[in-house]
C-alpha cells in the first residue's frame, strides 16, 4: 500500500499525519503533499515538511500547521486529462480525520459534469472504492481510437516491368523470338484485379466528439478497347488475343496492326498500339506506334517511333538518314549508319558509324559484337566485344551520363554566357548614374525611368546567373555519380578510340584486350576483366 497523508482538524489547531507505505508500495512524494495543501489553502514550512515526508518513510510523522479551527476535509481527487481529450486520470487524496469518503456513484456524475461523458471506466473506479489506494493515477476514462481503414489497390495479373532484357542463345546472337517484352494474353485471360477501400471507423473523444480516420484512397479501373469489365467493375478480362501493357496507369489489349512490308503499297503508319511487319522497312517511309514495333525483316533508311520498344530481327542499314527513337528498348541484329535513341537498353550484334544513345546499358557482346566509328552513349554501362578498328575510324563511347543532362547543361552556359554579356553592357550605366547622383546632378523622369528599368533587369539578370549556377552545380554532381558504369570490353579495343566516363575521358594508346575502363580518382582507368 502507498504511503499517505491525513489532516488532524482539532479544537484551536490543524496538522498534517503522514503514513509510511507497506509492502511494495510507493513512499509519499514532497510535491503531492505541498499540492494539496496549496490546493486546501494551508500553510506549512517548506523545509520541516521536507524532513517530516523524508521520516515518514519508516514510521508515521504529524506535523502542526497552525492554531487556526478548519473545518473537516472531504475526500477529494485532482483530474489531468490528456492533451488529444483521449484519457481522463484522477489522484485521490485521504479525507481529514471526521472527514466523509466519497462514492463511486459521486465521482461518475462529477466526472459528467467537468464534461467527460464517454469512455468512463466504471470497473476502474469501483476497484478504488473497493480497495482505496491514495496518490496514485488512475485511469477514469478513456476514448475510442478511430479504426483506420485500407487504401484500395490495383494487382495486375501481366508484367508491367518496361526493364526486361531478351534472351541470349549459346552461341551469343539474340533469340529475337524468345524478347521477355511482349506480355500476351489470350481471350478470357484476367488481366486486372481491383482490391476496393476498406473505409475506417470514427472513434470518440472524451467529450463525445467524432474523431473521424484518415480517408482512404479510392482506385478506378481504367482500360481501353478490346477488354471487358466485371459487373462490379473490379476484374478486367482480355476479349480478344493479342499482347497487354500498362500506359499512364490505363490497360490496354491490342490484337496488333499485321503487314507484309511498309512501302508504296502502304505508306506511312501511324497506330495505336502494336506494329508487326513480317518484311521490311523500305527507305524514307515512317512507321510510329504507341505500342511496339517488331520488324522480321530489314530496315533501310527509314524513320521508326515507338512508345515501346523498337525489335528489328534481320538490322537496319540507315544510309544516313534512318532514325530510331524508342520510349523502351530497341534490339536488333546490326545498326550500322542509325541515329538511334531508346529510353531503355540497346542491344545489337554490332554497331557501325551511328550515332546510339540509350537511356540504360548498351549490349553488343554478341556473335560479331563490334562498335565502330560513330558515337554511343548510355547512362549506364556498354558491353562490348571488339571496340574500334584498326583502320582507326573515330569511334567515341561515352557512358554515366544522362545525354538530357549534358543537353541541359549545355543550355545553361549558353544562358548564362548572354546574360553576362547583357550584364557588360547594362551594370557601366547603372555605374555612371549613381555617381553622378552622388555628385548632387538632377536626371529627368525619363532618365530616373530608364535607370529603374535598367535595374531591375540586373538584378533579375544577376539572379538567373545565380539560379543557373546552382542548378549547374547540382548537374555536374549528378554527372559525377558514375562509380557503377564501366565500358567492358571482351576482345579487344583499338587505338585512337575515345572512353569517357562521365566528364572525363581518355584516348586508348595501344590495342588492349578483355578489359574494363572505370572511372577511379578523377580520371579514365584500365582495370583487368
Amino acid at each position: 500500500m502507498n504511503g499517505y497523508f491525513r489532516l488532524v482538524n482539532r479544537e484551536g489547531a490543524s496538522s498534517l499525519k503522514l503514513f509510511p507505505a507497506t509492502g511494495d508500495g510507493k513512499p509519499i512524494n514532497v510535491a503531492d503533499v505541498v499540492e494539496y495543501l496549496t490546493m486546501k489553502d494551508y500553510a506549512c514550512d517548506l523545509p520541516t515538511l521536507k524532513r517530516a515526508v523524508e521520516s515518514a518513510k519508516s514510521k508515521k510523522q504529524e506535523i502542526s500547521l497552525g492554531k487556526e479551527k478548519r473545518l473537516p476535509e472531504r475526500e477529494c481527487y485532482k483530474l489531468r486529462v490528456g492533451p488529444d481529450k483521449m484519457q481522463a486520470f484522477v489522484k485521490f487524496y485521504a479525507a481529514s480525520e471526521g472527514g466523509e469518503n466519497m462514492t463511486a456513484e459521486e465521482l461518475v456524475n462529477d466526472l459528467k459534469l467537468r464534461g467527460i461523458k464517454c469512455g468512463i471506466c466504471k470497473e476502474a473506479i469501483e476497484g478504488f472504492f473497493a480497495k482505496r489506494e491514495y496518490l496514485e493515477e488512475i485511469l477514469v476514462a478513456e476514448g475510442r481510437e478511430p479504426v483506420q481503414g485500407k487504401h484500395a489497390y490495383i494487382e495486375y495479373k501481366f508484367s508491367t516491368d518496361k526493364k526486361a532484357k531478351p534472351t541470349l542463345k549459346e552461341d551469343g546472337s539474340v533469340d529475337f523470338f524468345h524478347l521477355n517484352i511482349l506480355n500476351h494474353c489470350n481471350k478470357g485471360d484476367v488481366l486486372a484485379v481491383l482490391h476496393p477501400e476498406v473505409p475506417g471507423k470514427p472513434g470518440e473523444d472524451l467529450s463525445g466528439n467524432r474523431i473521424q480516420p484518415a480517408e482512404v484512397r479510392k482506385e478506378t479501373l481504367k482500360f481501353g478497347r478490346n477488354i471487358a469489365i466485371s459487373e462490379d467493375r473490379t476484374v478486367l478480362t482480355a476479349q480478344v488475343d493479342g499482347h497487354v501493357e500498362l500506359v499512364e496507369g490505363s490497360v490496354f489489349v491490342t490484337d496488333e496492326l499485321l503487314v507484309e512490308n511498309v512501302d508504296n503499297s502502304t505508306g506511312n503508319i501511324d497506330y495505336e498500339g502494336n506494329v508487326q511487319i513480317n518484311g521490311n522497312v523500305a527507305t524514307n517511309f515512317h512507321v510510329k506506334a504507341r505500342g511496339d514495333i517488331v520488324v522480321k525483316g530489314v530496315v533501310e533508311g527509314a524513320q521508326l517511333t515507338a512508345g515501346g520498344n523498337i525489335i528489328i530481327a534481320r538490322g537496319m542499314n540507315g544510309m544516313g538518314r534512318g532514325v530510331l527513337k524508342a520510349d523502351g528498348n530497341i534490339v536488333a541484329k546490326f545498326l550500322e549508319n542509325v541515329t538511334a535513341e531508346a529510353e531503355g537498353y540497346v542491344t545489337a550484334e554490332s554497331i557501325l558509324h551511328s550515332r546510339v544513345t540509350a537511356g540504360g546499358e548498351v549490349n553488343v557482346d554478341g556473335r560479331r559484337g563490334f562498335i565502330t566509328g560513330g558515337k554511343v552513349c548510355a547512362t549506364g554501362s556498354i558491353h562490348v566485344k571488339t571496340l574500334g578498328s584498326e583502320m582507326g575510324a573515330d569511334t567515341i563511347v561515352e557512358v554515366g551520363t544522362d545525354p538530357k543532362l549534358k543537353a541541359r547543361l549545355n543550355q545553361l552556359q549558353k544562358q548564362i554566357g548572354e546574360d553576362t554579356k547583357l550584364l557588360q553592357t547594362v551594370q557601366p550605366t547603372l555605374v555612371s548614374a549613381k555617381q553622378k547622383l552622388a555628385k548632387g546632378a538632377k536626371l529627368s523622369p525619363e532618365q530616373i525611368q530608364q535607370i529603374q528599368s535598367m535595374a531591375a533587369l540586373n538584378k533579375q539578370k544577376t539572379d538567373a546567373i545565380a539560379a543557373a549556377n546552382e542548378e549547374i552545380e547540382e548537374l555536374q554532381k549528378q554527372m559525377m555519380s558514375t562509380s557503377e558504369t564501366m565500358v567492358r570490353v571482351k576482345g579487344e579495343v583499338y587505338p585512337g578510340t575515345r572512353i569517357c566516363i562521365g566528364d572525363v575521358s581518355m584516348v586508348v594508346q595501344k590495342t588492349t584486350h578483355y578489359c574494363r575502363f572505370i572511372r577511379e580518382r578523377g580520371d579514365v582507368k584500365i582495370a583487368p576483366f
